[in-house]
Protein backbone atom coordinates (compact mmCIF):
# COMPACT_ATOMS: atom_id res chain seq x y z
CA UNK A 1 0.00 0.00 0.00
CA UNK A 2 1.14 2.94 -0.72
CA UNK A 3 1.87 6.34 1.83
CA UNK A 4 -0.79 8.61 1.71
CA UNK A 5 -0.27 12.25 1.83
CA UNK A 6 -3.16 13.85 3.37
CA UNK A 7 -3.60 17.91 2.86
CA UNK A 8 -6.19 19.44 5.70
CA UNK A 9 -6.63 17.71 9.18
CA UNK A 10 -9.97 19.58 10.29
CA UNK A 11 -12.94 17.04 11.06
CA UNK A 12 -13.23 14.71 7.96
CA UNK A 13 -9.89 15.02 7.18
CA UNK A 14 -7.96 13.87 10.66
CA UNK A 15 -10.53 10.91 11.10
CA UNK A 16 -9.97 9.56 7.55
CA UNK A 17 -6.09 9.64 8.43
CA UNK A 18 -6.70 8.06 11.42
CA UNK A 19 -9.13 5.19 9.57
CA UNK A 20 -6.22 4.62 7.11
CA UNK A 21 -3.32 4.51 10.31
CA UNK A 22 -5.51 1.95 11.59
CA UNK A 23 -5.72 -0.37 8.59
CA UNK A 24 -1.93 0.13 8.47
CA UNK A 25 -1.67 2.60 5.85
CA UNK A 26 1.16 5.00 6.24
CA UNK A 27 -0.08 8.43 6.63
CA UNK A 28 1.79 11.85 6.48
CA UNK A 29 -0.47 15.13 6.50
CA UNK A 30 -0.56 18.63 6.46
CA UNK A 31 -2.89 21.79 7.68
CA UNK A 32 -1.99 25.49 7.31
CA UNK A 33 -3.13 25.70 10.85
CA UNK A 34 -0.46 25.28 13.54
CA UNK A 35 -2.69 24.10 16.07
CA UNK A 36 -4.62 21.77 14.10
CA UNK A 37 -1.01 20.36 13.21
CA UNK A 38 -0.29 20.22 16.93
CA UNK A 39 -3.95 18.33 17.87
CA UNK A 40 -2.71 15.87 15.06
CA UNK A 41 0.55 14.97 16.77
CA UNK A 42 -1.17 14.67 19.81
CA UNK A 43 -3.34 11.41 18.08
CA UNK A 44 -0.37 10.04 16.75
CA UNK A 45 -0.57 11.18 12.78
CA UNK A 46 2.44 12.09 11.37
CA UNK A 47 2.54 15.77 10.17
CA UNK A 48 4.87 18.03 8.58
CA UNK A 49 5.00 21.71 8.53
CA UNK A 50 4.57 22.83 4.75
CA UNK A 51 3.33 21.08 1.63
CA UNK A 52 6.83 20.72 0.19
CA UNK A 53 7.89 18.48 3.70
CA UNK A 54 4.62 16.45 3.11
CA UNK A 55 5.76 15.87 -0.66
CA UNK A 56 9.42 15.39 -0.07
CA UNK A 57 8.48 12.15 2.13
CA UNK A 58 5.57 10.48 -0.42
CA UNK A 59 6.62 7.56 -2.14
CA UNK A 60 7.91 7.76 -5.74
CA UNK A 61 4.52 8.04 -7.49
CA UNK A 62 2.84 10.16 -4.91
CA UNK A 63 -0.41 10.02 -3.70
CA UNK A 64 -2.37 13.26 -2.39
CA UNK A 65 -5.69 13.19 -0.77
CA UNK A 66 -7.44 16.42 -0.20
CA UNK A 67 -9.79 17.38 3.11
CA UNK A 68 -10.24 20.63 2.48
CA UNK A 69 -13.07 23.37 1.78
CA UNK A 70 -14.74 23.39 -1.11
CA UNK A 71 -14.10 26.43 -3.39
CA UNK A 72 -11.47 28.61 -3.88
CA UNK A 73 -9.32 26.99 -1.01
CA UNK A 74 -9.41 23.60 -2.96
CA UNK A 75 -9.16 24.91 -6.37
CA UNK A 76 -6.28 27.39 -5.35
CA UNK A 77 -4.49 23.98 -3.51
CA UNK A 78 -4.99 21.96 -6.84
CA UNK A 79 -3.19 24.49 -8.96
CA UNK A 80 -0.18 24.72 -6.20
CA UNK A 81 0.20 20.89 -6.46
CA UNK A 82 0.13 20.71 -10.37
CA UNK A 83 3.17 23.11 -10.30
CA UNK A 84 4.65 20.66 -7.77
CA UNK A 85 3.68 16.95 -8.94
CA UNK A 86 4.97 15.23 -11.80
CA UNK A 87 3.60 12.78 -14.73
CA UNK A 88 1.78 10.26 -12.97
CA UNK A 89 1.45 11.32 -9.41
CA UNK A 90 -2.39 11.20 -7.99
CA UNK A 91 -4.79 13.55 -6.60
CA UNK A 92 -7.45 12.66 -5.09
CA UNK A 93 -10.28 15.82 -3.82
CA UNK A 94 -12.33 14.20 -0.63
CA UNK A 95 -14.26 17.37 0.04
CA UNK A 96 -17.58 18.37 -1.14
CA UNK A 97 -16.42 20.36 -4.49
CA UNK A 98 -18.43 21.73 -7.10
CA UNK A 99 -18.57 18.63 -9.58
CA UNK A 100 -17.75 21.66 -12.49
CA UNK A 101 -15.09 22.51 -10.39
CA UNK A 102 -13.90 18.88 -10.42
CA UNK A 103 -14.27 18.87 -14.44
CA UNK A 104 -12.05 22.03 -14.44
CA UNK A 105 -9.23 20.49 -11.80
CA UNK A 106 -9.42 17.26 -13.97
CA UNK A 107 -8.52 18.93 -17.16
CA UNK A 108 -5.73 21.70 -15.73
CA UNK A 109 -3.72 18.69 -14.32
CA UNK A 110 -4.52 16.36 -17.44
CA UNK A 111 -2.66 18.46 -18.94
CA UNK A 112 0.36 18.04 -16.88
CA UNK A 113 0.15 14.36 -16.98
CA UNK A 114 -1.04 14.38 -13.44
CA UNK A 115 -3.96 12.17 -12.43
CA UNK A 116 -7.32 13.55 -10.55
CA UNK A 117 -10.17 11.62 -8.87
CA UNK A 118 -13.14 13.40 -7.32
CA UNK A 119 -14.55 11.80 -4.49
CA UNK A 120 -17.87 12.57 -2.58
CA UNK A 121 -17.57 11.54 0.77
CA UNK A 122 -20.54 10.67 2.96
CA UNK A 123 -21.20 9.44 6.79
CA UNK A 124 -20.03 12.63 8.67
CA UNK A 125 -17.24 12.44 10.93
CA UNK A 126 -18.25 8.91 12.31
CA UNK A 127 -17.81 7.51 8.67
CA UNK A 128 -14.59 9.02 8.03
CA UNK A 129 -13.21 7.44 11.16
CA UNK A 130 -14.65 3.99 11.38
CA UNK A 131 -16.15 3.42 7.34
CA UNK A 132 -17.04 6.31 4.90
CA UNK A 133 -19.60 5.86 1.99
CA UNK A 134 -17.54 7.09 -1.19
CA UNK A 135 -18.54 8.40 -4.51
CA UNK A 136 -15.15 8.26 -6.69
CA UNK A 137 -15.11 9.70 -10.51
CA UNK A 138 -12.41 9.50 -12.94
CA UNK A 139 -10.19 8.16 -15.43
CA UNK A 140 -11.25 3.75 -14.65
CA UNK A 141 -7.07 3.20 -14.66
CA UNK A 142 -6.70 5.59 -11.99
CA UNK A 143 -8.68 4.47 -9.63
CA UNK A 144 -7.68 0.73 -10.24
CA UNK A 145 -4.26 2.03 -9.12
CA UNK A 146 -6.08 3.10 -5.50
CA UNK A 147 -8.85 1.41 -5.27
CA UNK A 148 -7.37 0.06 -2.36
CA UNK A 149 -7.19 3.07 -0.22
CA UNK A 150 -10.96 3.62 -1.06
CA UNK A 151 -11.42 -0.22 -0.13
CA UNK A 152 -9.84 0.97 3.37
CA UNK A 153 -11.97 4.35 4.27
CA UNK A 154 -15.05 2.82 2.98
CA UNK A 155 -17.38 0.72 5.16
CA UNK A 156 -18.36 -2.78 3.65
CA UNK A 157 -19.98 -2.11 0.09
CA UNK A 158 -19.21 1.56 0.90
CA UNK A 159 -17.83 2.58 -2.27
CA UNK A 160 -18.75 2.93 -6.09
CA UNK A 161 -16.67 3.93 -9.18
CA UNK A 162 -19.03 6.52 -10.52
CA UNK A 163 -17.37 6.71 -14.26
CA UNK A 164 -16.20 9.90 -15.83
CA UNK A 165 -14.48 12.97 -14.25
CA UNK A 166 -16.69 15.18 -12.20
CA UNK A 167 -19.42 12.22 -11.65
CA UNK A 168 -18.12 11.29 -8.03
CA UNK A 169 -18.62 15.03 -7.01
CA UNK A 170 -22.11 14.91 -9.21
CA UNK A 171 -23.79 11.86 -6.88
CA UNK A 172 -22.53 13.32 -3.80
CA UNK A 173 -24.51 16.88 -4.72
CA UNK A 174 -27.47 14.57 -5.15
CA UNK A 175 -27.03 12.75 -2.40
CA UNK A 176 -26.83 15.77 -0.52
CA UNK A 177 -29.96 17.38 -1.85
CA UNK A 178 -32.01 14.30 -1.04
CA UNK A 179 -30.26 14.59 2.61
CA UNK A 180 -31.79 18.26 2.79
CA UNK A 181 -35.56 16.63 1.91
CA UNK A 182 -35.39 14.09 4.57
CA UNK A 183 -33.94 16.49 7.24
CA UNK A 184 -36.25 19.00 6.39
CA UNK A 185 -39.43 16.18 6.65
CA UNK A 186 -38.01 15.10 9.98
CA UNK A 187 -37.72 19.11 11.39
CA UNK A 188 -41.61 19.70 10.54
CA UNK A 189 -42.55 16.60 11.85
CA UNK A 190 -41.16 17.31 15.66
CA UNK A 191 -42.50 21.13 15.01
CA UNK A 192 -46.26 19.46 14.75
CA UNK A 193 -45.30 17.03 18.07
CA UNK A 194 -43.92 19.99 19.88
CA UNK A 195 -46.83 22.24 19.30
CA UNK A 196 -49.73 19.82 19.87
CA UNK A 197 -51.88 19.23 22.97
CA UNK A 198 -49.51 16.04 24.16
CA UNK A 199 -46.86 15.86 25.96
CA UNK A 200 -44.10 13.50 24.23
CA UNK A 201 -40.36 12.56 25.36
CA UNK A 202 -38.92 13.54 21.68
CA UNK A 203 -36.27 11.03 22.73
CA UNK A 204 -38.12 8.02 22.87
CA UNK A 205 -40.10 9.25 20.20
CA UNK A 206 -37.04 9.23 18.21
CA UNK A 207 -36.03 5.82 19.58
CA UNK A 208 -39.21 4.02 19.18
CA UNK A 209 -39.01 5.28 15.25
CA UNK A 210 -35.73 3.91 15.08
CA UNK A 211 -37.23 0.32 15.85
CA UNK A 212 -39.16 -1.36 13.04
CA UNK A 213 -40.64 2.01 11.59
CA UNK A 214 -40.46 2.71 8.15
CA UNK A 215 -38.76 5.43 9.16
CA UNK A 216 -35.77 4.37 10.97
CA UNK A 217 -32.42 6.11 10.24
CA UNK A 218 -29.64 7.07 11.38
CA UNK A 219 -30.58 11.19 11.17
CA UNK A 220 -33.32 9.96 13.79
CA UNK A 221 -30.80 8.53 15.95
CA UNK A 222 -28.70 11.35 15.79
CA UNK A 223 -31.82 13.90 16.37
CA UNK A 224 -32.58 11.10 19.34
CA UNK A 225 -29.02 11.68 20.57
CA UNK A 226 -29.47 15.94 20.96
CA UNK A 227 -33.15 15.47 22.62
CA UNK A 228 -30.97 13.34 25.02
CA UNK A 229 -28.83 16.13 25.88
CA UNK A 230 -31.28 18.96 25.19
CA UNK A 231 -34.75 17.76 25.50
CA UNK A 232 -36.50 20.62 23.66
CA UNK A 233 -33.57 22.22 21.70
CA UNK A 234 -33.83 25.63 23.95
CA UNK A 235 -29.53 25.60 23.89
CA UNK A 236 -30.02 26.68 20.35
CA UNK A 237 -31.57 28.61 17.93
CA UNK A 238 -33.22 27.49 14.48
CA UNK A 239 -30.62 29.26 12.74
CA UNK A 240 -29.75 26.25 9.61
CA UNK A 241 -26.52 26.87 7.69
CA UNK A 242 -25.65 25.69 3.98
CA UNK A 243 -22.84 24.51 2.68
CA UNK A 244 -23.69 24.59 -0.83
CA UNK A 245 -24.68 21.31 -2.12
CA UNK A 246 -28.72 21.67 -1.88
CA UNK A 247 -28.25 24.89 -3.97
CA UNK A 248 -25.78 23.24 -6.62
CA UNK A 249 -28.55 20.73 -6.85
CA UNK A 250 -31.58 22.67 -7.09
CA UNK A 251 -29.91 24.75 -10.17
CA UNK A 252 -29.22 21.46 -11.62
CA UNK A 253 -32.25 20.30 -11.58
CA UNK A 254 -33.45 23.72 -13.26
CA UNK A 255 -31.20 23.35 -15.79
CA UNK A 256 -32.47 19.82 -16.74
CA UNK A 257 -36.13 21.26 -16.56
CA UNK A 258 -36.41 18.20 -13.32
CA UNK A 259 -39.24 19.36 -10.41
CA UNK A 260 -37.47 19.01 -6.97
CA UNK A 261 -40.13 20.68 -5.10
CA UNK A 262 -39.03 19.11 -1.77
CA UNK A 263 -35.29 19.54 -2.12
CA UNK A 264 -36.02 22.95 -3.27
CA UNK A 265 -38.73 24.21 -0.58
CA UNK A 266 -36.08 22.66 2.09
CA UNK A 267 -33.31 25.30 0.54
CA UNK A 268 -35.61 27.88 1.02
CA UNK A 269 -36.10 26.82 4.76
CA UNK A 270 -32.81 27.14 5.29
CA UNK A 271 -32.79 30.85 3.92
CA UNK A 272 -35.91 31.44 6.12
CA UNK A 273 -34.20 30.55 9.28
CA UNK A 274 -31.91 32.75 9.46
CA UNK A 275 -35.02 34.93 10.24
CA UNK A 276 -37.28 32.74 11.55
CA UNK A 277 -36.47 31.02 15.17
CA UNK A 278 -38.41 27.45 14.00
CA UNK A 279 -38.41 24.39 16.22
CA UNK A 280 -38.00 22.47 13.08
CA UNK A 281 -34.85 24.25 12.21
CA UNK A 282 -33.30 23.40 15.71
CA UNK A 283 -33.95 19.96 14.96
CA UNK A 284 -32.57 20.11 11.20
CA UNK A 285 -29.77 22.37 12.47
CA UNK A 286 -28.82 19.74 15.32
CA UNK A 287 -28.79 16.67 12.86
CA UNK A 288 -26.03 18.79 11.40
CA UNK A 289 -24.08 19.28 14.32
CA UNK A 290 -24.66 15.55 15.25
CA UNK A 291 -23.80 14.16 11.76
CA UNK A 292 -20.79 16.38 10.33
CA UNK A 293 -19.83 18.79 13.23
CA UNK A 294 -21.30 21.89 11.74
CA UNK A 295 -21.82 24.77 13.95
CA UNK A 296 -24.89 25.62 15.70
CA UNK A 297 -25.94 29.20 17.02
CA UNK A 298 -26.42 28.83 20.56
CA UNK A 299 -28.96 30.93 22.88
Amino acid sequence: MKKIGIIGLGKMGMNLGLNLMEKNVEVVGYDNSEKTREEAVVKSLTVKNSIDELLSDLDNQKVVLLSTPAGEITNELVKTLTEKLKPGDIIIDSGNSYYKDSVKNFELTNEKGIEFLDCGTSGGMEGARYGACLMIGGKKETFNQVEEIFEKLACDQGYLYTGKPGSGHYLKMIHNGIEYGMMQAIGEGFDILNASEYEYDFEKVASVWNHGSVIRSWLIELVGNSFRDDPKLEKIRGVIDASGEGKWTVEEALDLCVPVPVIANSLFVRNQSKVNDSFSAKVVATMRNQFGGHAVVKK
